[in-house]
């Protein structure tokens, strides 16, 4: 007959298996999802969010002029949001063709705190997407004007750090503060990404750039509000810059086409992400 001695020392040797087992489950998960990431991926696209009102085809001129100037042009992949979370992608990717242009836009692209909120979540829906589409884990990122501030919020709140690998993103007239001027007055905006700033990725490296056709505004976006990025990035990520560029096609809408941020792009994305792959090869 069994022995109620033997029946409880087999449910303690029982609860103890289960007790010890949680924690090794969940490490070996979290070290599944770290090896998925250690693995990059030979597809590492460049990503473009556009500001408010702007559509899919806002950074047509600059992917033109960045096509002329090399032997192997990019793929540019567009995908637009509607308003019921449907997707509509257009474009091909190119033989051989390892930084594709992808752009993300939406169908509700107007101004504002709220619809910024959920461009953001529009955007992590796409992202997802294109990752089951073309398969990559890594990608960097290019937002102008309010697509700054839809790249930040997506990174604070929807980014899967053990899923995905962002080394870079560049910001081009981001207004981190809105309107306001005085960075003693923090607007929603700022509050909240100042708030998730913890969750950035620490090994990001951030460029953020204003134009400035009088040393304090690009025509719609302010200095200020630009560098209030400072509370965001400063001493969060591995590195932050800011630049301002002046001269011609320094105002706001002329800054994805202008000559000065095409050359920032290709020696800070496109080039740097290259002479990184062949250092690890």
């Amino acid at each position: 007959m069994f022995k109620k001695s033997n029946l409880v020392w087999l449910l303690s040797l029982l609860l103890i298996t289960i007790i010890l087992g949680i924690p090794a489950a969940n490490w070996m998960k979290q070290e599944v999802k770290s090896d998925r990431a250690a693995h990059r991926s030979s597809l590492d696209p460049v990503i473009m969010v556009p500001g408010s009102s702007a559509t899919q085809n806002r950074f047509d001129s600059f992917v033109k002029i960045i096509n002329q100037k090399t032997a192997r042009p990019h793929s540019l992949i567009k995908v637009t949001v509607e308003r019921n979370n449907q997707m509509h992608i257009s474009g091909k990717l190119l033989a051989h063709d390892h930084r594709p242009f992808m752009v993300i836009a939406f169908a509700d692209n107007a101004d504002g705190y709220r619809p910024i909120q959920r461009q953001a979540a529009w955007m992590n829906l796409a992202v997802n997407r294109l990752e089951k589409v073309y398969g990559f884990n890594r990608f960097s990122g290019i937002g102008h004007s309010n697509g700054g501030l839809i790249w930040t919020l997506y990174l604070e709140k929807y980014f899967d750090q053990n899923r995905f690998s962002l080394d870079r993103l560049m910001t081009i007239g981001t207004p981190y503060n809105f309107n306001e001027r005085n960075p003693k007055k923090q607007t929603n905006i700022l509050k909240e990404l100042v708030k998730g700033k913890k969750k950035l990725p620490r090994h990001l490296i951030v460029y953020s750039i204003n134009g400035s056709i009088n040393y304090s505004t690009d025509g719609l976006v302010a200095a200020e509000s630009v560098a209030a990025g400072k509370y965001i990035f400063q001493g969060q990520v591995a590195h932050y810059t800011r630049i301002t560029v002046t001269g011609s096609d320094t105002e706001h809408s002329d800054l994805p086409q202008n000559q000065q941020i095409i050359k920032l792009i290709k020696q800070n994305i496109l080039e740097t992400q290259r002479r990184s792959d062949m250092g690890q090869r």
